[in-house]
């Protein structure tokens, strides 16, 4: 077998650090990353309802997609003849693609782990398939992204630590034959540091990991059924362990808080599916907390969602239209709901740059939770006076797929005889 190329160098510059919060920016084929910053998820090379002119307005740093589903659909072999996720799509800035690891996890009841990798049914149709370092390695390059994970093994939490303590060696195993694996030099492999939340397990996966020399690390198995004080002393007792001239990716988190509060521990790099599933549901992100749009205190409120926000949907939009859209089930509230939540979560991080530049940084996140916090409490306190107010949406999307289901069936094509 023929040695690897050499690992690339992101050449990490850490422009300024405040406590343990850091801004930096590194370099890929495809253009620099500065850091913190927020991977908005477009999982089948696509962020849900959003064309490639929101993409720009967004303005994301770096994108990432799904290894497993486009091996799925359409297989890499097609992205990689029309030039790789950069070519197949349009969007021409970073890409990174996540290993296909975390399917291990989240979909437990068609899988089974082996030595050698997984065992899997599709989701789709139930048909077989194998994944494992090797696999997910070669899918990976034809896929093309700039940034590429090693191939882990992802438990839920609560579980046995004699599974974690397997599963921790499973990943440090895998990540070797990833590494081994390479054919390419301008792709930068990361490693995934595993262990639950015990400390030792994942001093012992950090270390064994950080051995290898790889271009960059992350921060997996959270966010999967511990807590958040669990998730939050994992983080911190984790990320100081990764090298400091590396990037630092957390994977899978999250809400608003847990990001400001990740940067404090000095994370880079974030991904979550929020932002545009929540978009899509009408839980709208905002410095005052989350506004449910759906509820009725906003039928007549004429007021923008955010008045600071630079998002089309803000800029163009009422409450009240907003509530209007989603009440009726127009597909337009679907693409203003992810557009502004994704723009706050990469406006969220360059603010939180900014404050770092400026060695404000602690008092940039206490002022963020404090108000996060008062925003919260006076929905809660909007909620207890009107707990039925979003009654009258969701009966109006139960009347809707009823209609949807009867016309459904009396228009149902006759069956071949």
């Amino acid at each position: 077998m023929p040695s690897p190329p050499p690992h690339p160098d992101l050449g990490l510059r850490r422009l300024a650090e405040d406590g343990g919060a850091r801004a930096g920016v590194f370099s890929t084929p495809h253009g620099d990353v500065r850091t913190p910053a927020f991977m908005p998820v477009a999982t089948r090379a696509s962020l849900k309802g959003l064309t490639h002119t929101h993409v720009e307005q967004v303005g994301p740093e770096i994108l990432l997609a799904n290894t497993y589903h486009l091996h799925l659909r359409p297989g890499e072999a097609l992205v990689e003849a029309r030039g790789g996720l950069h070519g197949f799509t349009g969007i021409r800035r970073p890409w990174i693609t996540d290993s296909g690891g975390y399917q291990v996890f989240s979909l437990s009841d068609l899988t089974r782990v082996r030595e050698d990798g997984v065992l899997l049914q599709s989701h789709l149709d139930g048909a077989p398939l194998f994944l494992g370092p090797r696999e997910a390695t070669q899918i990976q390059e034809a896929l093309g992204a700039d940034l590429i994970m090693a191939f882990d093994h992802c438990l839920g939490l609560p579980a046995p630590r004699e599974a974690l303590e397997d599963a921790v060696e499973r990943t440090t195993r895998w990540t070797r034959i990833c590494a081994e694996s390479r054919t390419r030099d301008d792709q930068a492999l990361f490693g995934i540091v595993q262990g639950g939340t015990d400390q030792e397990l994942r001093a012992r996966s950090a270390h064994d990991l950080v051995e290898l020399d790889l271009p960059g690390y992350a921060i997996g198995g959270l966010a999967v059924g511990e807590s958040r004080a669990a998730t939050q002393a994992t983080l911190a007792h984790t990320a100081p362990l990764l090298p400091s001239e590396k990037p630092r990716y957390l994977m899978g988190i999250g809400t608003p808080p847990e990001l400001v509060d990740g940067i404090a521990c000095g994370i880079d790099l974030f991904d979550c599916v929020l932002p545009t599933r929540l978009g899509r549901r009408g839980h709208l992100y905002t410095r005052d907390g989350v506004v449910r749009i759906t509820h009725r205190r906003w039928a007549r409120s004429d007021e923008p969602l955010d008045a600071s926000c630079r998002c089309e949907t803000c800029r163009t939009t009422s409450r009240s239209y907003l509530r209007h859209l989603f009440h009726v089930n127009e597909h337009s509230a679907t693409t203003y709901g992810a557009l502004h939540n994704l723009t706050f979560y990469v406006d969220l991080m360059r603010d939180a740059r900014q404050a770092i530049l400026e060695k404000r940084y602690g008092a940039f996140r206490d002022a963020f939770h404090a108000r996060w916090r008062q925003g919260q409490s006076a929905w809660q306190e909007a909620l207890a006076k009107d707990p039925h107010g979003a009654e009258g949406s969701r009966r109006a999307r139960e009347r809707q797929r009823a209609r949807r289901a009867a016309y459904d069936e009396r228009f149902r094509p006759p069956e071949d005889t």
